[in-house]
């Protein structure tokens, strides 16, 4: 088994788990979550924690024990603490403006871009090159970023589009004469 499946996920106080036939399902103070399970792992809850195991002795389900384990610990995170990501913006004239649930971008092109953002997914502009990515959704939230970064990626030469926050872009040096 894997050595990530085999740890358990401690639970703590405030949040339900509930273990149906094929979905587990999570409640915490921030919201509820709930996942697919594969039919080669299976999920049994002790205590306060929940455990994984394997259905049978295949590579494959070996591999998803893992996986579960690592996708229902975020679950467990994020509806406990949430997850963010920061984006910034590098480029004269580069800002970015939320209302609501639409992120206004203006990015150099000759129209502002404007991003809708899903349910459950919050976006908040601290200043005007900074994005505030904020959710439940480990996944959803990465996604969102990511969909963002791709309007505008950082280019080579100057630095120049949306990156995120700890992201270091490598220039590259211009051309000699």
């Amino acid at each position: 088994m894997s050595r990530i499946g085999k740890s358990p996920v401690e639970l703590p106080k405030g949040v339900e788990v509930t273990l149906g036939q094929d979905e587990v399902s999570v409640k915490g103070p921030l919201g509820t979550l709930s996942q697919k399970l594969n039919s080669k792992v299976n999920v049994s809850r002790d205590g306060e924690q929940l455990v994984f195991g394997v259905a049978d002795t295949s590579t494959q389900a070996n591999a998803m024990s893992g996986t579960m384990r690592a996708l229902v610990a975020n679950m467990v995170t994020g509806v406990t603490k949430g997850f963010e990501r920061k984006l910034t913006l590098v480029g004269v004239g580069f800002r970015a403006q939320a209302q609501g649930d639409k992120l206004n971008l203006a990015l150099g092109f000759s129209h502002p871009v404007v991003q809708q953002m899903p349910k459950g997914i919050k976006v908040e502009t601290p200043t005007q090159t900074e994005i505030l990515i904020k959710g439940t959704d480990k996944q959803l939230v990465g996604k969102v970023a990511a969909e963002i970064r791709a309007v505008r990626p950082p280019e080579p030469y100057k630095g120049k589009g949306v990156r995120y926050a700890e992201e270091r872009v490598v220039l590259k040096e211009t051309k000699k004469k």
